[in-house]
């Protein structure tokens, strides 16, 4: 694992926190099981109906999904929604209220800690390096604490990966922001994880390092690494999740970012003309393909469709038809974005009742 490392009593290393208090209080809640059994099946997560609750505080209820081998999957929601302490229950800091998980394999239990630490990594936003060390310091201290094998191969190796080879030796402190998380990536594929967990990588970062940081994310799908990416950058998301889940304390809707637009939103097409259309229900009513039409306040008409691909042609021919001087004919897509506020905005209405 990569996030800060002290051993626990069973020679593990703990996710995150530096208290040790913490991280035994952890323990206690949970149930020990076996901590042997490894699930064979085609999936580097499965949740089942996990709850977390600190005293009356529910951090997210009976959530339920699955994570394919290679699959780069991201976990959305807004702040407080609960996705950090999933991260925290999934890395084995937390142990849950209720429900169950496999990860990398291997039942989620307190006994199971070691061997699935052995198996993940968990890059939190802030990385937490030691500033007075080199780049490289850095990574022998950590790949030290987890009890790595080949240490100096295992540190090139990870610097490699994030192009920084260059500034081994540099004190962590003379390093922008960017570059830090490059280091902190660096961190986490020490062990050469099945499972990565990156919570906000690039968050505060500006748009070149969140692009850098954004290519050695697609250089991990390539390599096969499984990836559960936490973000509030939707835009992120749909340029590098496989399939998203939008979690508002309980999970509001999951799968690829095309599925969702089409299942919260109707097709709808953009229709711009130079000038109003005298009868716009004359040309536009009975359209195959066309279910209704509105005016939109750019001017543009805005026509609900059942499929774009019969309907766009049938438009066209409307339009010609009708003298119009067609200036853009084109399918409406909705962004990830758009998909997220409605959900959010609907949450906001109920619990406004």
């Amino acid at each position: 694992m990569t996030v800060s490392g002290h051993k626990d009593a069973r020679g593990g290393i703990a996710v995150g926190d530096h208290s040790e208090s913490a991280v035994r209080d952890s323990r206690t809640e949970a149930v020990d099981t076996p901590a042997q059994v490894e699930d064979k099946s085609g999936s580097a997560l499965i949740v089942d109906k996990l709850t977390k609750r600190f005293g009356d505080r529910l951090a997210f209820d009976d959530v339920s999904f699955e994570v394919g081998h290679g699959e780069v999957f991201g976990f959305l929601g807004p702040n407080g929604a609960g996705k950090t302490t999933m991260v925290r229950t999934l890395g084995t800091l937390l142990a849950p209220t209720s429900g169950s998980a496999t990860v990398a394999g291997i039942a989620l239990s307190a006994a199971a800690g070691p061997q699935i630490r052995a198996r993940i990594s968990v890059m939190p936003e802030s990385p937490g390096l030691y500033l007075r060390l080199t780049v490289a310091e850095n990574l022998e201290c950590f790949a030290g604490l987890y009890e790595l094998s080949d240490t100096r191969q295992r540190v090139a190796s990870a610097l490699q990966a994030v192009n920084l080879e260059d500034r081994a030796n540099d004190p962590c402190r003379s390093l922008s922001k960017g570059l830090r998380q490059r280091v902190g990536l660096a961190r986490s594929l020490l062990n050469d994880p099945e499972v990565l967990f990156l919570d906000e990588p690039t968050s505060g970062l500006d748009p070149v390092a969140s692009r850098e940081v954004h290519e050695l994310i697609d250089g991990l799908r390539k390599r096969g690494v499984t990836i559960f990416l936490t973000t509030h950058r939707l835009d992120e998301a749909e340029r590098l999740c496989d399939r998203v889940a939008i979690l508002n304390t309980t999970l509001r809707l999951i799968g690829r970012p095309d599925e969702l637009r089409k299942r919260l939103f109707s097709s709808t097409l953009d229709v711009r003309i130079r000038a109003p259309l005298d009868n716009a229900d004359r040309v536009f009513a009975g359209l195959p393909g066309v279910e209704s039409w509105e005016l939109d306040q750019s001017g543009a008409y805005v026509l609900t469709v059942s499929d774009p691909s019969i309907a766009t042609p049938e438009v066209a021919r409307a339009l010609i038809a009708a003298g119009a001087d067609l200036l853009f004919l084109g399918e409406s897509r909705h962004s990830l974005e758009d998909v997220y506020l409605e959900l959010i905005h609907d949450d906001e209405e109920v619990k406004a009742r």
